[in-house]
């Protein structure tokens, strides 16, 4: 009597992103907790410091909060954002990035992205720009920097603030200086969980404006003029201090700053296993009918691979969803970065909003998907979302 054939196991489902947690990481949370300093305390305060020390740049000041849409909203907050006002950022982005602008009471102008590099047009600023306008707001979208020569360009201009959404850029460059340490008035840095490092939650604030910085310490934790590290170590009585303005609750825990501790000593390690994750998938996906991320346009300077995006090409015959339903289907986890402002239904009635409006973004949308790419894969898993890509295409 034969045996019957015996099924081989299919593969676990290879998510399309985890963060990279060590022992170092365990330690320092473990030492937080032992501390008894749980909520902010000399963990945020070190994680601050050692942030811009990673920067290298001693002027700069490091506010670190608990998420960067926090940041985002002390950064406006701070530089006077409010009714009346209009800020210019990208269709092309996470809601959060036009969010905070409405709860500043001002309102978004959003504007198309270049098809190149999937960043925000600074052309299509500058003809957005209006008497109402007041600050640009750029999104270094998947890790590859904006063209920061042509926004700082027609700031001057027109006189307008600048706040980085470097939620994607940590570690990024433009023209060889680190997306943090470039002249804008604020930038702000995301720990998300999926994000190049991560705290979990948290974000970080960073500016050399004294006045910006002093005004979100304040504003980050419900407007008290003594920050509660500062309370409980101080000479001053710890039980005294002052409600100044009408704050937010936007402090990051050393429970997560000890996270980031650790991780931000790890960050150049990452970056580095992400660019040759980039690259592998740049070779093994070159004779497809894709259109492969945009490299940095200046020599030299630094991707932080945040996002690995593809989108298809003009003569596929297959559709995104088709090959988002493929790879699921081989257990691939994939995403799509983004469904652009304009479709939701928020932003869309609100700005009377029509796909018309954004045709780059539009196409892109339609037609790209987000593979995996994070730390903890292996060269197997790499060459397992290969293999997955190609068989869409009748390649593998």
């Amino acid at each position: 009597m034969s045996q019957p054939e015996s099924k081989q196991p299919s593969l676990p489902f290879l998510p399309f992103a985890l963060p990279e947690i060590g022992e170092e990481e365990i330690a320092e949370v473990v030492d937080a907790l032992r501390s008894g300093w749980v909520t902010t305390g000399p963990k945020t305060r070190q994680f601050e410091q050692d942030f811009v020390a990673f920067l290298g740049d001693p002027g700069l000041q490091a506010i670190a909060v608990n998420s960067a849409t926090a940041g985002l909203h002390l950064a406006l907050e701070a530089i006077g954002i409010g009714p009346g006002d209009e800020v210019i950022t990208t269709t092309h982005t996470f809601t959060a990035t036009a969010e905070v602008v409405r709860y500043m009471g001002a309102d978004v102008k959003l504007v198309d992205i270049d098809p190149a590099t999937l960043n925000i047009d600074p052309a299509a600023i500058e003809a957005a720009i209006t008497p109402r306008t007041k600050a640009l707001m750029p999104v270094h979208y998947a890790g590859l920097a904006v063209d920061m020569d042509a926004i700082y360009a027609i700031a001057d201009k027109h006189g307008l603030k600048v706040v980085e959404d470097a939620a994607h850029a940590l570690p990024t460059t433009w023209r060889q200086q680190l997306v943090g340490t470039l002249r804008s008035d604020a930038v702000v840095f995301s720990f998300y969980a999926n994000k190049t490092m991560t705290t979990g939650e948290g974000g970080m604030l960073v500016t050399r404006d004294a006045a910006l910085a002093a005004r979100a310490k304040v504003m980050r934790l419900h407007g008290i003029n003594r920050d509660a590290f500062d309370r409980f170590t101080a000479k001053v009585p710890s039980w005294y201090y002052e409600i100044v303005a009408p704050g937010f609750k936007y402090n990051l825990t050393d429970i997560a700053a000890a996270l980031g501790l650790q991780q931000l000593k790890r960050l150049p390690g990452f970056q580095a296993r992400r660019e040759q994750i980039a690259t592998r998938f740049d070779e093994a996906l070159a004779d497809l009918p894709l259109i492969l991320p945009p490299r940095p346009v200046h020599a030299g300077d630094t991707h932080s691979w945040h996002l690995y995006v593809v989108r298809l090409s003009d003569d596929t015959t297959v559709t995104r969803d088709q090959v988002i339903e493929s790879l699921f289907n081989d257990g691939i986890g994939v995403s799509v970065h983004y469904i652009p402002l304009h479709l939701h239904p928020y932003w869309k009635e609100r700005y009377d909003l029509k796909p018309e409006q954004f045709p780059h973004s539009q196409k892109a949308y339609e037609r790209m998907l987000t593979l995996p790419l994070y730390t903890r894969m292996t060269d197997a898993d790499v060459e397992r979302v290969i293999t997955a890509v190609r068989k869409v295409f009748g390649r593998a």
